[in-house]
């Protein structure tokens, strides 16, 4: 029997450590190979990590809520590989390198390379992650200095966002605002009013899925000024087609066939007509993505909210697009997707009608400039132009609305966007196959 370490595993391109959410094993329980021994969370998603061997689980050498870099050891497995086997993963060395890459680089970025002598952390009872260290040695933060920040993270933790704000709050010459700690202002340092609790009120902690999806909402409306524009469209066509074909589709395809694949075709249809809509803002310049990957909102068991990428969806068929928006929409409910599924969205879809709300204002996932809301299908009396005069008819509408980055995005570009998103779904044709 050999001991080998479990490391922590890549997880993302651009995700270079983790936090310990729960172990799912305790030390002496067995363990085979691909099971999952315990559960992490990074910035954009929570998830396990199986064991890269089988055997019996020695120790645990990263507790619960240690934020842990990429490639270090979390726990030493007792196992029958042969001695001085590697395991098929990262080394702890090349984590070590890409981990103190990463924090070199978000440093540097912030102090045009500039470099100072270390801060002697060892004095201070706090704990400062890699990162948040590394910015304080660049930025000539002495750790005196470092103490008085308030963090937002776990048991008061400072986190990058935390080190940042007083950075930039201390290069304009302005005193920053203390993060206020309570269950409902978590996630902004602005002065909050406080909440008013009376006697039977029940207090409910944000988990940290609904801290994150906070921080990002204020960001965006702080970051972007939303304008929103409405279309109601007539999908009598799509309806009637979607009945005709959906049992044949689950047949062949043992899967069902919703509205959100023909929503997300009409949507890259439009962006191709209209590519400035596929942009993002840095700065002062305009960034025209060269790939369409739409994110499309999820909303989870718990209530929270998550946003899966289609990445590259204009190369999909019709079916594709079905299998691949079932796929993640699935494991997204079931917390199976990975961290890489949930980043490089370029334009989003809300899908509000699931809700049977009949329209929304969407706020823009950073840094895209703009996501459309699809409203509930609902049958409508509507007046039909025919060769033989007007008539009344009853027809399938639908509401969609468009929020928009008013920076870069003018009313003319993001009315046009939904009103040509609205032309592919009315003009959809009927005797299409799939």
């Amino acid at each position: 029997m050999a001991e080998v370490e479990l490391i922590m595993p890549k997880m993302g391109e651009s995700i270079f450590e983790a936090t310990i959410l729960t172990w799912l094993k305790k030390p002496g329980d067995k363990i085979e190979q691909d099971e999952s021994v315990l559960e992490v969370a990074t910035d954009k998603v929570d998830t396990e990590v199986p064991s890269t061997y089988a055997g019996i689980l020695k120790e645990i050498l990263a507790k619960e809520g240690d934020v842990v870099k990429v490639g270090a050891p979390i726990a030493i497995i007792t196992s029958d590989v042969a001695e001085g086997k590697t395991a098929p993963a990262a080394t702890p060395a090349d984590g070590k390198k890409a981990a103190d890459h990463a924090v070199k680089e978000v440093a540097v970025a912030h102090t045009n390379g500039a470099s100072h002598d270390a801060a002697d952390f060892k004095s201070s009872s706090r704990f400062y992650s890699p990162l948040v260290k590394n910015i304080a040695r660049e930025e000539n933060i002495p750790v005196a200095e470092l103490e008085t920040i308030s963090g937002s993270g776990s048991e008061g933790r400072v986190t990058k966002k935390d080190i940042l704000d007083y950075v930039q709050s201390r290069k304009v010459g302005a005193t920053p605002q203390p993060v206020v700690k309570h269950a409902v202002t978590a996630t902004t340092s602005a002065p909050k009013v406080q909440a008013s609790i009376s006697a039977g009120d029940e207090i409910i902690e944000m988990d940290r899925m609904r801290k994150m999806i906070a921080e990002r909402m204020v960001d965006s409306k702080r970051i972007a000024p939303h304008v929103t524009s409405f279309v109601e469209a007539d999908v009598t066509n799509i309806v009637q087609w979607r009945n005709k074909v959906k049992g044949e589709f689950q047949k062949r395809d043992g899967d069902v066939l919703t509205f959100t694949p023909l929503f997300i075709e009409a949507v890259v249809l439009a962006i191709k007509d209209y590519p400035m809509i596929n942009v993002q803002v840095d700065g002062d310049r305009i960034i025209k993505k060269r790939d369409i990957n739409i994110g499309m909102a999820v909303a989870l068991p718990s209530g929270n909210l998550i946003v899966p990428v289609i990445r590259n969806a204009d190369q999909y068929n019709l079916a594709g697009l079905a299998k691949i928006v079932n796929d993640l929409a699935r494991r997204a409910r079931d917390n199976k997707l990975k961290p890489d599924e949930l980043s490089g969205g370029t334009f989003t879809i809300s899908n509000v009608g699931s809700f049977g709300n009949v329209m929304g204002t969407p706020i823009i996932m950073q840094p895209q400039v703009g996501i459309i809301a699809l409203g509930a299908i609902q049958k409508k009396p509507a007046v039909m132009e025919m060769p033989y005069g007007d008539v009344i008819a009853i027809r399938h509408k639908m509401f969609l609305s468009h929020s928009y980055d008013h920076r870069v995005v003018d009313g003319a570009l993001g009315g046009s966007v939904v009103r040509r998103v609205a032309d592919y779904l009315e003009k959809f044709d009927i005797n299409r196959s799939i």
